[in-house]
């Protein structure tokens, strides 16, 4: 079968307990599965990128399915926002790291399992430090650097990378970095120019999607543990979930992949942040801000007059907004530059501050001189300004 793991042990195992017979039962009960099966469960190691939307019921199911040693990576907090969609982290843990979430519940869920944490964010300087004792990694990032990044460590490796992404009501699935199949960078062999993707933080996304994609991601790791079915290796598997359809893309190997391929001229790893452009993109962010704090004082001021220009969309407006801002959506800007002098004093904000310092990049390319972005957008706005402010 391919995506065999042959550096798998599979024989000597010591056998089950009773009471681990008795929590796999309905495993055993399964020719496909079996003792054997799940004895290889027991003796399999996986990492899991990310405990957040994809890593919540990725760690559950492997976990509850019976996979022995699972690791863990991720450097932030559990916040509110993430609880809609976040399942394995609770209300009680909001403001703890999210690892240290992970591992309660885990370890309440089976007192069979190790779990293995890594507070730190997953990087150049740690990934063929901390990838190498386990026999699959998991991608359950939402960033283009990391997705990189796991990509090429696996294929360094010779470790199976089990990909996920999600965003809206869309989400994807596929197997990298196994002997005979292709890596990431045969599908996508540059990433896209900064901010042209938004994240889910700014874009949103339905909070069922991850629980979906990402127990397709733990179906296909217990396939390639117990050696059953056709794992997504060579296919992409996307999914949408407004006309609840599923469909299938071939993707071949890249003969030319600088990873991959025979004669590969990436060897090693590489910065990521810079290959995303995420320095240009914080060149453009870190031009021409002002503070929450600094603007709500010029707003003060008598005869000071500032054009407060709102480029997120329509729903979000609905959320929050700030007094006397005129809504402009980022895509529609382009098409009202017209409508303001270059003598204006502008100060142009969104969510968190990305989108609309592109926005002042816009006006700036325009000829206009009197721009500002406001620095963390209305997101810092109601944490320094306004506290009352509801925030999303």
């Amino acid at each position: 079968m391919r995506g065999k793991r042959e550096d798998m042990i599979t024989e000597h195992y010591d056998p089950l307990s009773n009471a681990e017979i008795g929590r796999y039962s309905r495993h055993l009960i399964m020719p496909e599965v079996g003792m054997d099966g799940q004895q290889k469960l027991k003796h399999a190691s996986v990492l899991l990128i990310g405990a957040g939307g994809l890593g919540s019921p990725l760690a559950l199911y492997l976990a509850a399915a019976g996979v022995g040693r699972i690791g863990i990576v991720d450097m932030d907090v559990v916040d509110e926002s993430n609880l809609q969609r976040q399942i394995l982290h609770s209300t009680a843990m909001v403001n703890h790291s999210k690892v240290k979430s992970a591992r309660e519940r885990l370890e309440g869920l089976n007192p069979f399992l190790h779990v293995e944490t890594y507070e730190t964010r997953f990087s150049s300087e740690n990934a063929l430090e901390i990838i190498p004792s386990y026999d699959i990694v998991i991608d359950g990032t939402d960033n283009f650097q990391t997705r990189y990044l796991t990509n090429d460590a696996c294929v360094f490796l010779g470790k199976p990378n089990i990909y996920g992404s999600i965003f809206r009501f869309e989400g994807q699935v596929s197997i990298f970095g196994t002997r005979d199949g292709p890596c990431y960078r045969c599908l996508y062999p540059e990433p896209p120019p900064p901010g042209l993707m938004p994240s889910c933080a700014e874009g949103g996304v339905l909070g069922i999607l991850p629980g979906i994609i990402g127990t397709i991601q733990a179906t296909e790791a217990i396939k390639l543990i117990i050696e059953q079915g056709q794992p997504l290796i060579g296919r992409l598997l996307l999914f949408d979930a407004l006309p609840m359809q599923f469909r299938e893309v071939r993707i071949q190997k890249n003969p030319q992949c600088p990873v991959c391929g025979p004669s590969p001229t990436i060897t090693s790893l590489i910065d990521y942040e810079s290959f995303c452009g995420i320095g240009s993109q914080q060149h453009i962010v870190s031009e021409q801000q002002v503070t929450p704090l600094e603007l709500a004082h010029e707003l003060q001021e008598e005869g000071h007059h500032i054009v407060l220009i709102d480029v997120r969309e329509p729903h979000e407006w609905q959320i929050c907004c700030l007094e006397n801002a005129k809504l402009l959506p980022l895509g529609t800007l382009a098409g009202h530059l017209h409508e303001f002098n270059r003598t204006d004093e502008i100060i142009v904000y969104c969510r968190s501050g990305m989108r609309s310092a592109k926005a002042a990049q816009l006006f700036k390319n325009a000829g206009f001189h009197q721009v500002r972005n406001l620095d963390g957008g209305i997101l810092r706005w109601a944490h320094d300004v306004d506290p009352s402010m509801p925030t999303y």
